[in-house]
């Protein structure tokens, strides 16, 4: 058997956490109860429906707790996009419609949750103000908080990349919005992603500064089909979803409760655990990046090297595809994944690293492993092992042609 061979035979090594976790086990067990005895509908008035309610408004004051929240201030969504498409949506109209201006602020890096829904807005007539980034995908605080205007209704913000792991100095914008709101005599509204966040970065809303908030279950230990938006209580928001009124009439809906009960207690246990989850993913994320450099040295790591999220390691690697890096390291038993996308039409590199003035030869290369905790060193050092060679392959069939 050979080195390949012997690295595939591997218990297979997932290093893609920043786009998906695990549901923890303490997490299942606490929703397997309503998938079964307590499936009752949350809206019937007899005991099933009771228990259920009862289960998600205990949810929802944990999930306040956690926040510093209120609890009437935490709405129940299925997932981060819609989250983020509600917080956007829902205050951008509610404000238009009250004659407070079209005018919002974001920056080129957001999730395209974000950045579509900006462009959405925009056939409706919204203004929308994409500010830049640097080269480490940082946004400069004074350009976002001088965006700002008389006629703005909202400002989005990222906490933390999905792609680069770059953090921003969310609280520092917040406050300096909040202040600029002040002197234009009017209320702004300021909106983060924090969707790659609650592994390891607190979320306590006042400290951060922030309106509106959104989450997703499924990166923090919770299930798919989760999420939740804090909307602070004194927000203007016109509901996405109609229908029966539920999440006092912001968000339609029969209630997940299951899912519910899930991401609150892996928010609980992502929060309570994060200084930990720091320490020991920041120490595998450099052993993996050391080892990365130490065997291909022209490797370039992308986003901020030190205001970034402890697990996230992201790397242009020039001349080879990364879509290509990805596949043949999956086929190793090695999942990661690529910042760029391939079609046999055309290249599509992503928006993030074009942002940061990648330039487009580099910015094909470009492939994310986010480290867990579970990892091993051991793990690491395979994944050092397997990556030269495969490098060195792609790069003898040729760079691929842009």
């Amino acid at each position: 058997m050979d080195d390949m061979d012997d690295i595939a035979a591997r218990q297979p090594i997932y290093l893609d956490s920043a786009a998906s976790t695990a549901v923890r086990p303490e997490v299942l067990e606490a929703m397997l109860p309503f998938f079964t005895s307590l499936y009752a509908n949350p809206s019937g008035h007899h005991a099933g429906g009771f228990r259920a309610s009862g289960a998600i408004e205990a949810a929802r004051a944990s999930i306040a707790d956690v926040l510093g929240a209120l609890k009437e201030e935490i709405v129940f969504t299925s997932g981060g996009t819609e989250s983020i498409n509600a917080g956007l949506k829902g205050v951008a109209f509610a404000q238009r419609d009250s004659g407070a201006g079209q005018h919002i602020v974001t920056t080129q890096i957001e999730h395209h949750a974000v950045l579509h829904s900006a462009q959405y807005l925009e056939r409706f007539g919204f203004e929308v103000e994409y500010i830049p980034v640097d080269a480490r995908g940082r946004v400069d605080p004074p350009e976002v908080i001088g965006a700002a205007r008389s006629d703005t209704v909202l400002v989005s913000v990222m906490y933390a990349n999905n792609e680069v792991g770059t953090v921003q100095p969310l609280a520092e914008i917040a406050r300096g919005v909040r202040a600029r709101a002040a002197t234009l005599g009017r209320r702004i509204p300021f909106h983060t992603d924090a969707v790659q966040a609650a592994n390891a970065l607190r979320l306590a809303v006042d400290e951060l500064g922030v309106d509106l908030l959104s989450l997703s279950g499924h990166k923090f230990g919770g299930p798919k089909g989760t999420g939740l938006l804090y909307i602070r209580r004194d927000v203007p928001f016109l509901e996405q979803l109609s229908g029966g009124g539920q999440e006092r009439q912001r968000r339609s809906g029969t209630e997940n409760t299951p899912g519910i009960v899930g991401i609150a207690r892996a928010l609980e246990l992502a929060q309570a655990e994060r200084d930990g989850f720091a320490s020991r993913t920041s120490m595998l994320r450099d052993r993996l990046l050391e080892g990365i450099r130490r065997l291909v040295p022209d490797a370039v790591l992308n986003g901020d090297p030190i205001a970034r999220l402890p697990n996230n390691t992201h790397v242009c690697i020039p001349g080879v595809e990364g879509e290509a890096v990805v596949t043949a390291l999956d086929r190793m038993g090695i999942a990661c994944s690529a910042g760029a996308a391939c079609t046999s039409a055309t290249w599509e590199p992503s928006h993030v690293l074009l942002a940061m003035n990648v330039p487009l030869e580099l910015a094909i290369g470009s492939v994310r492993m986010s480290t867990w905790p579970t990892h091993t060193e051991a793990d690491i050092d395979a994944v050092i092992e397997a990556l030269p060679a495969v490098v060195a392959r792609l790069r003898a069939a040729g760079a691929p042609a842009i």
